[in-house]
């Protein structure tokens, strides 16, 4: 027999990455009709046909799933010449149990090992082993229960997949997602949307397969007509959205709950026309502010433990918010120290954010905001303090949905704490969720206690603090930039 292979030629890219990613458990949110399943099939025929490999349980919600799934392990098992023995399509064979009649399809392979598709009630995987299929789990009645059941098998060296579309919010599979996303459950998570299988191929695949001619129009106008038919469901079906998924994604209480006093929390405020005066006292104000209010609270700092910053950045409209976080215990961390510049100038924002992080006990890592202006002082912080210490981080919606989840995840288990301050409270409350993902909306604003407005600053500013806390666990320690040569080097334009 030779060694199976996968059909690299045949599969997309994002079809690859789930056959290749060799999880214990895999999890994937995806559109519609993108073909997962079927590439499943192909790996599941793949295991079972394998000596070393097992039984595949294949779990749907209805018996049609069940009959495709088995259709296409079929398929791929006459193509990949490793059945030894097929039931013929179509034929069943009669199961009983004290529930009732279970009907339950397989096709049996010279390794010993099968692909059987079962009934989604939960006891039937009891007792099972190998790799467990949960195909549409979002559809299942008792997907808990299901996954508890499925969960079994990795005792014994099993594994379990997990493929669906989603069906609402409040559905344990979006939850079970948003746990995977926030770093709770240690399960691989994919994610394919309809415009990320287009760009891989679908459409090209699905002309090659029905003998259409392709063209990019013909898949613009394909496109389009698939969203119409889908109207308001497109987002929650083609998008990977879950619906009613609009409004606040923190809750005040969380966010109080989160909050202790005796935070220092600073601010530097520059007058309109800040930017034009003399070099000499723009610097000597900022010195003034980081000897007088910063240096003082950066003393007081333990030495023995990590700090990390993160950094949201503004300049004439919206604030820039440094916080800077260290870490008292078990990854749990409390603000050390919370800055808001308002209308400063670019040099004297570098050289207060450098003076910081130059001061700060073990400064183990920062994540700075590098959009538009941001980027200057982001790549500045990175050319100074290395770039495996500082993060510049392009805020943009896929970063959004990989990280504010474990951000609401930080809240919610007390990991982090925050400054006692009705602005810090009033930006958290501004994350809303937009189709998906959590943000503080283009045209939302507030108005802070001094009067000016905010856009959430300091909320996308905590949420890259804890970026950086989650990414510099394992960043080197040796070159801490504490020294004197540091401080000085920062100071010399301030004097």
């Amino acid at each position: 027999m030779r060694n199976p292979e996968t059909p690299k030629s045949v599969l997309l890219p994002y079809q690859l990455a789930w056959v290749n990613d060799p999880s214990p458990v895999k999890v994937v949110e995806k559109s519609r009709r993108v073909g997962l399943s079927w590439t499943e099939a192909a790996d599941s025929v793949l295991y079972a046909a394998n000596v070393s490999g097992g039984d595949v349980w294949y779990v749907g919600y209805n018996r049609e799933m069940a009959e495709q799934f088995l259709s296409d392990c079929a398929f791929w098992a006459r193509e990949f010449d490793r059945a030894a023995e097929e039931d013929e399509a179509g034929s069943e064979s009669l199961l009983q149990d004290k529930e009732g009649d279970i009907y339950t399809y397989r096709i049996k392979f010279a390794s010993g090992h099968r692909v059987a598709a079962l009934s989604s009630r939960p006891s039937n995987l009891r007792g099972k082993q190998g790799r467990v299929v949960l195909d549409e789990a979002a559809f299942h009645e008792d997907f808990s229960e299901l996954l508890k059941a499925a969960m079994a098998t990795l005792m014994w060296g099993g594994s379990v997949r997990i493929i669906s579309t989603h069906n609402g919010a409040d559905n344990p599979f979006n939850a079970l997602v948003c746990d995977c996303r926030a770093g709770r459950l240690p399960y691989s998570l994919h994610r394919v949307t309809l415009d990320d299988a287009l760009k891989d191929g679908l459409y090209k695949r699905i002309c090659l397969a029905t003998g259409r001619e392709y063209t990019v129009n013909a898949e613009n106008r394909w496109r389009r007509e698939l969203y119409a038919s889908y109207g308001e469901a497109a987002a929650e079906e083609l998008d990977c959205v879950p619906s009613n998924t609009a409004g606040a994604f923190l809750s005040s209480d969380l966010v109080r709950s989160c909050m202790e006093p005796g935070v220092p929390v600073l601010r530097f405020s520059c007058p309109d026309g800040f930017a034009q005066r003399p070099d000499f006292a723009r610097q000597q104000r900022a010195a003034d502010f980081c000897r007088d209010e910063i240096a003082p609270v950066l003393e007081g700092l333990d030495p023995n433990r990590p700090c990390y910053a993160g950094e949201d950045f503004g300049r004439s409209g919206d604030l820039t918010v440094v916080p800077v976080i260290q870490e008292i215990g078990a990854f749990s961390f409390r603000t050390v120290l919370h800055l808001e510049m308002r209308n400063t100038p670019f040099r004297e924002q570098e050289m207060i954010l450098h003076f910081i992080l130059s001061r700060l006990p073990r400064f183990s890592g920062a994540s700075l905001d590098a959009r538009g202006n941001g980027q200057y002082l982001a790549e500045r912080t990175a050319q100074v303090f290395g770039g495996w210490r500082v993060c510049q981080v392009a805020l943009s919606r896929p970063w959004y949905l990989e990280n504010m989840p474990p951000y609401k995840a930080a809240l919610e288990d007390k990991s982090i704490k925050l400054p006692l301050d009705p602005d810090v409270l009033d930006d958290h409350r501004a994350l809303r969720m937009e189709n998906g993902v959590a943000k503080v909306p283009e045209g939302a604003r507030t108005r802070g206690r001094d009067g000016h407005p905010r856009h959430g600053d300091s909320a996308i500013a905590y949420a890259l603090a804890w970026h950086a806390a989650r990414t510099g666990e394992s960043a080197p320690l040796e070159y801490e930039s504490t020294g004197a040569a540091r401080t000085h080097q920062v100071m010399q334009g301030f004097v």
